[in-house]
């Protein structure tokens, strides 16, 4: 068995058509379009070797090639940001056990300390093939929202399952200790090799009805390390979502 410490390369899909926001990874915030933002936080990462953006539309890369950034065109027909993410780890010619961490191209003010998070088991423990974050709800609303994926794991910090439903369900509300509850957040870790397998495996029945695709891995009996962190997401589904980011990184700068 190799020794060779694997590199940690972050991998960043960005596509044009969107059915709520075309064109988002373009929109401006402060004057830079959103995916420079994303770019330019994972530059300050300093475990990775190499960022990369993962596209299907000239007009992204030439404004990522504009800001000096690291491009790769991929096929238009891809289903799922996970499809456009195993084409781009090919293309740049990583190694089987390099770590590829998926960084979304929706969320300009991630923490970059979080992807040494999701990135860490990976780098401790060779056999494991993927890892993703959680955070604990602290907003009630969020519990019953279906757009704010619930997860259970066990002791080991292996996920049990992800579900749009409150998970786990309080059968006696009167019980006076109320569940934690934790969401899953939209960033995830690759041993590369697995990355090419899953995106190989046929759909699972779980992720057909949830919607899910981290579920196909759990049904075809892979390990998902859950990794808890105290760093909520914002996402930018919407044009109405860039006030509130940019409000945010006023705060930030204050």
């Amino acid at each position: 068995m190799s020794t060779v410490e694997p590199k940690v390369v972050a991998i960043i899909p960005a596509r044009y058509q969107s059915n709520r926001f075309e064109g988002k990874p373009l929109a401006l915030i402060q004057g830079k379009p959103m995916i420079q933002h994303v770019v330019e936080r994972a530059w300050r990462v300093p475990m990775l070797s190499q960022v990369v953006v993962a596209t299907d539309d000239e007009r992204i890369a030439k404004a990522v090639e504009g800001f000096g950034g690291s491009w790769v065109m991929t096929r238009s027909d891809h289903t799922t940001g996970t499809d456009r993410l195993a084409e781009a780890a090919e293309r740049i010619g990583i190694a089987d056990q390099d770590v590829v961490v998926n960084i979304q191209g929706d969320q300009p003010l991630f923490p970059p300390t979080i992807v040494e998070q999701v990135a860490g088991p990976l780098i401790a423990d060779p056999s494991l093939p993927m890892a993703t974050l959680i955070y604990r709800i602290v907003r009630p609303e969020e519990i019953a929202d279906p757009n704010h994926v619930k997860t259970v794991f066990d002791c080991h910090g292996n996920a049990l399952y992800f579900s749009r439903s409150p998970i786990p369900f309080q059968r006696d509300p009167g019980e006076p200790q109320q569940p934690t509850y934790y969401k899953h957040l939209g960033f995830y870790a690759y041993r590369k090799r697995f990355l090419l397998d899953f995106v190989g495996l046929p759909e699972g029945q779980w992720e057909r009805f949830e919607k899910l695709e981290q579920l196909r891995a759990l049904e075809f009996g892979y390990t998902i390390r859950v990794v808890l962190t105290s760093h909520d997401s914002v996402e930018v589904d919407t044009p109405k979502d860039l006030l509130r980011v940019e409000q945010l990184l006023l705060t930030q700068a204050a």
